[in-house]
C-alpha cells in the first residue's frame, strides 16, 4: 500500500546531471537570486551595502530586474505598493545594521496594512553572531530582535544549504492571509563564498489557504438571512483577497448598506445603491451602523480610524471575518470568522437567504445627504475643489498614492477610487515619506498606466531623493506636492488643542526647480488650474512634478464632545 507521503519526485537524468555539474563562479548569493527566481519573482528592489554584496554579484548573472532606491526605508515602500498592485510577495534586498534598520518604518507600514513584501537582509560574518562584542562594521546583539515585532515571521540561514528553504518558507508566510511583510538574514561570508550546491529549481511555496468554519458561516448567514436592518463594513482584508465581486454580491442579496474602511477603498462601488461610502469620521454613519441589528464586518480590525476613534458602540449582533487573528474580536465582542474573506463571502454566498429591505437604498440616500450637508455647513469649498480636481485628472483604472497628508484625509471619506486596489495611503501605520515611492513601485508592477503620488511639502522632504530613481528607471509618476509651509494637519491639531503650533513651519525648496534639476518636468499650479496641469502631467510618459501652494482645512470631526 502507497501513501502520498511516501511519495518522492525522482530527478530525471538531465537534472540530476545538473546537479552533479553546477555552472562555475556562483556564490552564496546566487542561491538566494535562485531562490526568488524559482519562487516565481521578476523584481527586486533594495539599496546595496557591504555585508549583501554577495546578493547584489548575483543580480548580474540572474534575470531579476533590480530597481534600487537611495534610502532603504522607500525601496521598502516600493516593494510594499509592489505586493500591493501584483497580489506578490515582492523582494528586498537589503544589508546590515543602519541599512535594515532604516527599513524598518516601510515594514511597519505593510504589516499594518497586509502587504507582502519579502525583506532579504545580510548579517555580519558567523564568527559574530551569538551576541558577543566582535567590533564588526554594522554589528548588532540580535539584529532579528530590531524586526520580530513588526513582520510576520523571522528566518535565519546559517549555511548555504539553508538558504533556499528559508526564502521558500518566508515567501510562503508572506503569501499566507493575513499577507506581510517578512524578515530573512543571511551572513555575509555565507553569501560571499563560492558555491558548488546545484542551482535552485522547482521551489514550492504555495501559501496555506485559510478557510472558514463552516458552523460558524452557518450561523452568520441564518443571522444575515433574518436580520431587520444587516449593514457591512468592508476593510482592506476584502481588496487582498480580491473578494470585491463576491461582497457585492453578497450586500445585494441581503439588501445590506455597505460602508468602506480607508484601507478597503474600492472594495465596494462607490456609487451603488448601498454604498454608504466611506464616511467613517462621521457621526451620522457611526450611528447608522451602530443602528444595524446584525453588522458584517469583512477584513477589517475595526481600529481607530474605522471606528471613529473608538466611539462607535454597536448594539445589534456582530459578526466579524477577519484573517489576522491578532484583530479578531479584539475591539468589539462578535461571532469571529478565522477566515480569508474571499473564502468566507463565498460560504456566506452559498448559505444566506435572499432578503428583502425595500427602503436601504432610501436609508443609505438619507445618510449621504445628512453628510453631505454637514460638509457644506463648514466652508470647504477650496479642499472639496482640489479633491475632485485630482479625481476629474486621474484616468480610471489609474492608481494613487497618498501620504499622510490633509488631502489624503479628504481622499480616505471623500475620494471614489474607480475600482478595488486602486486607492492607498500609510494609513495603516501612519508614517510620512510613503507616497512618492510607492506609486514608484506600482509604476514598476504595471508600467502601462501612469501612477499618481500625492504628499504634502513636508512628507515630500522625506522623499525627495527619489526623483532620482524616477528617472533612472523612467517611471510614469506624476507627484502631486501640496505645499501649505509646513506639516499643515500637525499645525491644525497644535492651534486647535493649544492656541498656537510648534514646530510645524518649515523652510523648503522650490520644487519645481528641484525638480528640473534632476530632470524631471515641473508645474506650479493653482486651484483653479490644477485639474488641467494634473491630467496633463498624467498624460506624459514619464515622471513629472506639479506643485500646488495651497493651506487646505480639515472637515470637522464628530468624534470629540464639542463638534457636530
Amino acid at each position: 500500500m502507497t501513501h502520498d507521503h511516501d511519495l518522492v519526485l525522482r530527478p530525471t537524468p538531465a537534472q540530476t546531471e545538473a546537479a552533479l555539474n553546477p555552472p562555475p563562479g556562483r556564490n552564496g548569493g546566487d542561491l538566494v537570486v535562485e531562490t526568488l527566481a524559482g519562487l516565481g519573482a521578476t523584481t527586486v528592489f533594495g539599496l546595496p551595502g557591504q555585508h549583501a554584496l554577495g546578493m547584489f554579484d548575483a543580480l548580474r548573472r540572474s534575470g531579476l530586474r533590480y530597481v534600487g532606491l537611495r534610502v532603504e526605508n522607500n525601496a521598502g515602500f516600493a516593494a510594499d505598493a509592489y505586493g500591493r498592485i501584483t497580489g506578490e510577495a515582492a523582494p528586498l534586498l537589503l544589508s546590515t545594521g543602519p541599512g535594515a534598520l532604516t527599513s524598518l518604518a516601510a515594514l511597519q507600514e505593510a504589516a499594518m496594512a497586509s502587504a507582502p513584501v519579502l525583506a532579504v537582509s545580510s548579517q555580519i560574518p558567523t564568527a559574530g553572531l551569538g551576541g558577543g562584542r566582535h567590533g564588526y562594521l554594522h554589528e548588532l546583539p540580535d539584529q532579528a530582535a530590531s524586526f520580530r515585532g513588526v513582520v510576520k515571521s523571522v528566518h535565519t540561514a546559517r549555511t548555504q544549504s539553508q538558504i533556499p528553504s528559508a526564502i521558500a518558507e518566508a515567501w510562503r508566510s508572506a503569501l499566507t492571509a493575513p499577507h506581510g511583510p517578512v524578515w530573512v538574514e543571511i551572513p555575509q561570508d555565507v553569501l560571499l563564498a563560492p558555491t558548488a550546491l546545484p542551482v535552485v529549481t522547482g521551489v514550492d511555496a504555495t501559501p496555506e489557504e485559510l478557510a472558514p468554519r463552516v458552523e460558524l458561516t452557518a450561523l452568520a448567514a441564518h443571522l444575515l438571512s433574518n436580520a431587520a436592518r444587516p449593514a457591512v463594513i468592508a476593510g482592506g482584508g476584502v481588496v487582498r483577497s480580491d473578494a470585491s465581486g463576491k461582497l457585492r454580491q453578497l450586500a445585494e442579496r441581503l439588501q445590506a448598506p455597505v460602508v468602506t474602511t480607508f484601507g478597503g477603498k474600492g472594495a465596494f462601488p462607490w456609487t451603488h445603491p448601498l454604498s454608504l461610502q466611506s464616511w467613517l469620521e462621521d457621526r451620522h454613519t457611526t450611528e447608522f451602523l451602530e443602528d444595524a441589528d446584525v453588522l458584517l464586518v469583512v477584513g477589517s480590525g475595526l481600529g481607530e480610524l474605522s471606528s471613529n476613534y473608538h466611539t462607535f458602540k454597536p448594539r445589534g449582533r456582530v459578526i466579524q471575518i477577519e484573517a489576522d487573528l491578532g484583530k479578531l474580536e479584539s475591539n468589539h465582542p462578535a461571532l469571529g470568522i478565522h477566515a480569508d474573506a474571499r473564502l468566507a463571502l463565498q460560504a456566506l454566498l452559498e448559505t444566506v437567504t435572499p432578503r428583502e429591505y425595500p427602503t436601504a437604498a432610501d436609508r443609505v440616500r438619507d445618510l449621504l445627504a445628512k453628510v453631505r450637508d454637514r460638509i457644506a455647513s463648514q466652508e470647504l469649498a477650496l479642499e472639496q475643489q482640489v479633491l475632485a480636481s485630482v479625481r476629474k485628472a486621474l484616468p480610471a483604472g489609474s492608481p494613487s498614492f497618498w501620504d499622510m497628508t490633509i488631502l489624503a484625509y479628504w481622499a480616505w471619506s471623500a475620494f471614489d477610487p474607480k475600482g478595488p486596489n486602486q486607492m492607498h495611503s500609510a494609513q495603516g501605520a501612519g508614517g510620512l515619506g510613503y507616497g512618492f515611492p510607492a506609486a514608484l513601485g506600482a509604476a514598476v508592477a504595471d508600467p502601462t498606466r501612469p501612477v499618481l503620488a500625492v504628499s504634502g511639502d513636508g512628507g515630500a522632504l522625506y522623499s525627495i531623493a527619489e526623483l532620482a530613481t524616477a528617472r533612472q528607471h523612467d517611471l510614469n509618476v506624476t507627484w502631486l506636492i501640496v505645499d501649505d509651509g509646513g506639516y499643515g494637519i500637525l499645525r491644525e491639531y497644535m492651534t486647535d488643542a493649544f492656541g498656537s503650533a510648534t514646530g510645524t513651519e518649515l523652510a523648503r525648496p522650490d520644487f519645481v526647480a528641484l525638480a528640473e534639476s534632476f530632470g524631471v518636468p515641473g508645474v506650479r499650479t493653482s486651484p483653479e488650474t490644477l485639474e488641467s496641469d494634473l491630467a496633463k502631467a498624467l498624460a506624459a510618459p514619464g515622471p513629472s512634478v506639479v506643485v500646488l501652494p495651497a493651506v487646505l482645512r480639515m472637515f470637522a470631526p464628530t468624534h470629540l464632545p464639542s463638534t457636530p
